[in-house]
Protein backbone atom coordinates (compact mmCIF):
# COMPACT_ATOMS: atom_id res chain seq x y z
CA UNK A 1 0.00 0.00 0.00
CA UNK A 2 1.04 3.25 -0.92
CA UNK A 3 0.74 6.05 1.16
CA UNK A 4 0.87 9.61 0.95
CA UNK A 5 -0.09 12.54 2.81
CA UNK A 6 0.98 16.22 2.78
CA UNK A 7 1.93 15.80 6.61
CA UNK A 8 4.31 13.37 8.38
CA UNK A 9 2.19 13.21 11.42
CA UNK A 10 -0.71 11.85 9.55
CA UNK A 11 0.99 9.16 7.93
CA UNK A 12 2.31 7.96 11.13
CA UNK A 13 -1.31 7.70 12.57
CA UNK A 14 -2.38 5.94 9.94
CA UNK A 15 -0.10 3.46 10.19
CA UNK A 16 -0.81 3.22 13.94
CA UNK A 17 -4.33 2.76 13.18
CA UNK A 18 -3.90 -0.26 10.48
CA UNK A 19 -0.99 -1.29 12.67
CA UNK A 20 -3.88 -2.48 15.09
CA UNK A 21 -6.26 -4.00 12.81
CA UNK A 22 -3.42 -5.91 9.87
CA UNK A 23 -0.05 -6.93 10.50
CA UNK A 24 1.88 -4.29 8.14
CA UNK A 25 5.65 -4.02 7.71
CA UNK A 26 6.80 -0.86 7.05
CA UNK A 27 8.92 -0.66 3.55
CA UNK A 28 10.45 2.74 3.74
CA UNK A 29 9.88 6.01 1.40
CA UNK A 30 8.64 4.23 -1.95
CA UNK A 31 11.10 4.39 -4.75
CA UNK A 32 8.96 2.58 -8.09
CA UNK A 33 4.92 2.02 -8.27
CA UNK A 34 3.33 0.40 -11.13
CA UNK A 35 6.81 0.66 -13.18
CA UNK A 36 7.41 4.38 -12.55
CA UNK A 37 10.40 6.22 -10.64
CA UNK A 38 9.15 8.23 -8.17
CA UNK A 39 11.27 11.27 -7.37
CA UNK A 40 10.89 13.78 -4.41
CA UNK A 41 12.12 17.26 -4.48
CA UNK A 42 11.36 18.04 -0.66
CA UNK A 43 13.71 21.17 -0.96
CA UNK A 44 10.52 22.49 -3.21
CA UNK A 45 8.14 19.66 -1.77
CA UNK A 46 7.18 18.42 -4.91
CA UNK A 47 6.73 14.69 -6.43
CA UNK A 48 7.22 13.66 -9.38
CA UNK A 49 6.53 9.97 -11.19
CA UNK A 50 9.17 9.11 -14.19
CA UNK A 51 9.86 6.12 -16.77
CA UNK A 52 13.48 6.79 -17.27
CA UNK A 53 14.50 2.92 -16.50
CA UNK A 54 11.09 2.12 -19.06
CA UNK A 55 12.16 4.37 -21.56
CA UNK A 56 16.12 3.38 -21.40
CA UNK A 57 14.94 0.09 -21.80
CA UNK A 58 12.67 0.55 -25.14
CA UNK A 59 15.87 2.22 -26.03
CA UNK A 60 17.64 -0.88 -25.83
CA UNK A 61 15.04 -2.82 -27.37
CA UNK A 62 15.28 -1.08 -30.69
CA UNK A 63 18.88 -0.65 -30.67
CA UNK A 64 19.03 3.22 -30.12
CA UNK A 65 22.03 3.74 -28.43
CA UNK A 66 22.77 6.83 -25.60
CA UNK A 67 24.08 9.19 -27.98
CA UNK A 68 21.09 9.95 -28.85
CA UNK A 69 20.45 14.01 -28.45
CA UNK A 70 17.06 15.12 -26.67
CA UNK A 71 14.47 17.63 -27.26
CA UNK A 72 12.46 19.61 -25.73
CA UNK A 73 9.59 18.76 -27.97
CA UNK A 74 9.54 15.12 -29.73
CA UNK A 75 7.44 16.46 -32.94
CA UNK A 76 6.98 20.41 -33.88
CA UNK A 77 3.40 21.10 -34.45
CA UNK A 78 4.33 22.72 -37.87
CA UNK A 79 5.63 19.29 -38.74
CA UNK A 80 3.01 17.42 -41.09
CA UNK A 81 3.09 14.01 -42.02
CA UNK A 82 2.45 13.14 -46.07
CA UNK A 83 1.99 10.76 -48.74
CA UNK A 84 4.76 12.29 -50.76
CA UNK A 85 7.21 11.11 -47.58
CA UNK A 86 6.23 7.24 -48.32
CA UNK A 87 9.27 5.34 -49.44
CA UNK A 88 9.48 5.15 -52.89
CA UNK A 89 12.34 1.94 -53.75
CA UNK A 90 11.29 -1.97 -53.17
CA UNK A 91 14.20 -2.30 -50.57
CA UNK A 92 12.64 0.31 -48.54
CA UNK A 93 9.57 -1.38 -48.22
CA UNK A 94 11.42 -4.33 -47.21
CA UNK A 95 13.36 -3.31 -44.72
CA UNK A 96 10.59 -1.38 -43.26
CA UNK A 97 8.43 -4.51 -42.69
CA UNK A 98 11.23 -6.27 -40.69
CA UNK A 99 10.90 -3.15 -38.53
CA UNK A 100 8.53 -3.77 -35.52
CA UNK A 101 6.73 -0.54 -35.95
CA UNK A 102 3.43 -0.94 -33.96
CA UNK A 103 5.56 -2.14 -31.46
CA UNK A 104 7.22 0.92 -30.95
CA UNK A 105 4.34 3.19 -31.19
CA UNK A 106 2.42 1.03 -28.17
CA UNK A 107 5.68 1.10 -26.24
CA UNK A 108 5.48 5.24 -27.23
CA UNK A 109 1.91 5.13 -26.09
CA UNK A 110 2.28 3.04 -22.67
CA UNK A 111 4.56 6.33 -21.88
CA UNK A 112 3.14 8.85 -23.23
CA UNK A 113 -0.50 7.81 -21.09
CA UNK A 114 1.17 7.14 -18.05
CA UNK A 115 4.22 10.03 -17.78
CA UNK A 116 5.29 11.61 -20.58
CA UNK A 117 1.90 13.45 -22.04
CA UNK A 118 4.57 15.63 -24.17
CA UNK A 119 5.19 12.92 -26.59
CA UNK A 120 0.95 12.64 -27.40
CA UNK A 121 1.14 14.99 -30.85
CA UNK A 122 4.51 13.09 -31.93
CA UNK A 123 2.77 9.41 -30.96
CA UNK A 124 -0.84 10.80 -32.70
CA UNK A 125 1.32 11.42 -35.67
CA UNK A 126 2.82 8.06 -36.11
CA UNK A 127 0.13 5.96 -34.82
CA UNK A 128 -1.96 7.03 -37.97
CA UNK A 129 0.17 4.93 -40.45
CA UNK A 130 0.14 1.35 -38.17
CA UNK A 131 -1.00 -0.23 -41.46
CA UNK A 132 1.76 1.01 -43.71
CA UNK A 133 4.54 2.02 -41.65
CA UNK A 134 6.21 3.00 -45.16
CA UNK A 135 4.53 6.09 -45.57
CA UNK A 136 5.63 7.74 -42.68
CA UNK A 137 9.42 6.62 -42.79
CA UNK A 138 10.22 8.10 -45.94
CA UNK A 139 12.59 10.61 -47.85
CA UNK A 140 12.42 14.10 -46.53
Amino acid sequence: MLIAFKSGSAIDKLKKDLSFEFEIKDLGEAKKGLGMEIERDQKDDNVSLTQKGYMKKVLQKYNINGDTKSVSTPLPTYFKLKVTMSLTFVEEHEYITHVAYASVVGNLLYATVCTRSDLSQAVSMVSRYMHDPGRVIGKQ
